[in-house]
């Protein structure tokens, strides 16, 4: 792994091993792929079915990494993720037992099924990729990233997720239903292999996701373009329609993503056009609304697409 070219080169040979797996959704899983590159953590969110959780293992066994799968339930409680110490009575000592929170992707399912003191287990585990137990702070595997799923359906016996850890999920990204054809595909498929289990190839390891972050870190970011992060998220601040506009994290996660996308595409350097292709994954999740507009699903795209009309776009020399 050397350069830009050998990252965009690597990239596009995972996301064509998954879509064996994930008919249809070439721009999700280049976003997906964008946020394994950048570091950040996904949130998917959308109606049952759809391959959420596919799109997470898929994504694990092509990468060649550790995966881990957590059911949120309203019982689970925090030590169920992170672990804890555990008296062995043949030692004669307390043992660190490590929960499934200790590996490389980490599939939180249905999270907002859990208790916020339970989602509030993965929050240093987010940020500071690290966990604290019974004062001793413990390393999380590199790289380690969180995908979670939610149902925007169903709210019986479920817990909205605090705008603390909303904020740590880099994108919040819809799978959306196939089209005619893709699902005529997806049973072409079913019925050709004669089983359920779609055998992936891997295609990189650990090490060599960290190596193509590094280079990812190298991909210039002209100032006038830093200018134009910051002012397309200071736009949701501004908005009357809003309570609580997008954080300084969403401003990093622009930068960031922004990279990733351009070595996906094989540049190193950034355009206009890679902070606008994520402007919905990336603040549609960090803006509270005024109450008054809480019942309406479609104000907050209202503010996105506003706040990208009046900003003004730099013209790049």
């Amino acid at each position: 792994m050397t350069d830009i070219k050998d990252v965009s080169t690597l990239s596009q040979k995972v996301i064509t091993e998954v879509e064996r797996a994930v008919v249809g959704k070439r721009a999700l899983l280049e976003m997906v792929m964008s946020a394994a590159l950048a570091g950040g953590h996904v949130l998917l969110e959308d109606f049952p079915g759809l391959g959420k959780t596919l799109v997470a293992r898929s994504f694990a066994a092509v990468l060649g990494l550790d995966f881990k799968r957590i059911q949120f339930t309203p019982d689970l409680l925090p030590g169920d993720i992170t672990g804890g110490y555990i008296f062995n009575r043949t030692k004669n000592k307390f043992e660190l037992r490590k929960g499934p929170i200790f590996t490389n992707i980490l599939l939180a399912d249905e999270i907002n099924r859990a208790s916020p003191k339970t989602q509030s287990a993965l929050l240093e585990a987010m940020q500071e990729g690290q966990v604290t137990l019974e004062g001793e702070t413990l390393p999380l595997p590199e790289p380690f990233l969180v995908l979670a799923t939610q149902n925007p359906i169903e709210y019986e016996g479920t817990f909205p997720l605090p705008e603390a850890q909303l904020d740590r999920f880099m994108l919040k990204l819809a799978v959306g239903y196939p089209s005619l054809e893709e699902e005529r595909e997806i049973l072409k498929r079913r019925r050709t292999r004669k089983q359920d289990e779609v055998q992936l190839r891997k295609m990189a390891d650990a090490k060599k996701l960290l190596a193509m972050r590094e280079i990812v870190e190298t991909v210039h970011v002209d100032a006038d373009l830093e200018a134009y992060i910051a002012a397309l998220v200071h736009a949701t601040r501004a908005d009357r329609r809003v309570a609580v506009g997008s954080s300084p994290r969403g401003s990093l996660s622009f930068l960031k993503v922004a990279r990733a996308h351009a070595a996906l595409a094989g540049r190193d350097y950034i355009l206009p056009d890679d902070v606008k292709h994520y402007a919905t994954p990336v603040l549609s999740h960090r803006i509270i609304l005024q109450p008054e507009y809480w019942m309406s699903s479609a104000v907050t795209g209202e503010v996105i697409a506003e706040a990208l009309r009046k900003t003004p776009v730099p013209v790049l020399k």
